[in-house]
């Protein structure tokens, strides 16, 4: 009998015009410090966080769970002190120096079968590496994070894998921090883009819930259903 694969929590901080990050190399800050906390409980009920290979080497985020009491909340029910840590690249360029490899507990990286030998020689000692078809499939990779026992996944970028997600109809839930900022350069990282996306432009998704942070705008969505 095939594992369940696990809810799908897709999370996002991004500006009024719909930007993660702006051009600059330097981060673009766009939650505060009490979205910063909320998106710390999440990662702390979470099973698993991933992340895309283009975020690692644009970021070079570390994806903890910073508070010391939740990850102590998790040992005390028999999880692991930090949620699995996972990626994805088609390209395995992925170098072993990104601090993603170095912070938390264990790491997953899946890539494409040829992408896969020079991979692990990469991360030997760092994270598993598995190698799936090309492009790499996120139903598979949904499939064998179930065979692991994950049971929520938090996907937090970039805006090519929110959009796979969203277009391939596996997001369970979405969460988007809206910050009162404008960006508005071309160049800069979208939260998602054009794609065949389930129901094309008439479909209203279901909003489950809308409230302040600070002052940002906490929209959360269940992308499967459709609003009445």
């Amino acid at each position: 009998m095939a594992a369940r694969r696990p809810y799908v929590l897709l999370s996002a901080a991004m500006s009024v015009d719909g930007f993660l990050d702006d051009a600059s190399p330097d981060r673009l800050l766009l939650s505060n410090p009490a979205d910063f906390d909320r998106v710390d409980q999440e990662r702390a009920g979470c099973d698993a966080i991933l992340v895309g290979g283009n975020t690692l080497r644009r970021d070079n985020p570390r994806l903890l769970v910073n508070s010391a009491a939740r990850r102590a909340a998790r040992v005390a029910v028999g999880k692991p002190e930090y949620p699995l840590k996972v990626t994805l690249s088609a390209s395995g360029a992925l170098g072993a120096g990104l601090a993603f490899w170095h912070t938390g507990g264990a790491k997953l990286a899946y890539t494409t079968r040829a992408a896969a030998p020079g991979l692990r020689a990469e991360l030997a000692g760092l994270a598993e590496v598995v190698g799936l078809g090309a492009p790499v499939d996120l139903g598979e990779v949904l499939d064998d994070l179930g065979a692991r026992g994950v049971e929520r996944l938090m996907v937090e970028g970039g805006g090519s894998v929110h959009t796979q997600f969203l277009a391939q109809g596996l997001a369970d839930e979405l969460q988007l921090a809206i910050a009162p900022l404008l960006v508005g350069q071309a160049d800069a990282p979208r939260f998602a883009g054009p794609a065949d996306y389930p129901g094309g432009p008439t479909r209203r998704m279901r909003l489950v819930e809308a409230r302040t942070v600070g002052d940002v705008v906490l929209l959360r969505y269940a992308p499967k259903e459709t609003s009445p």
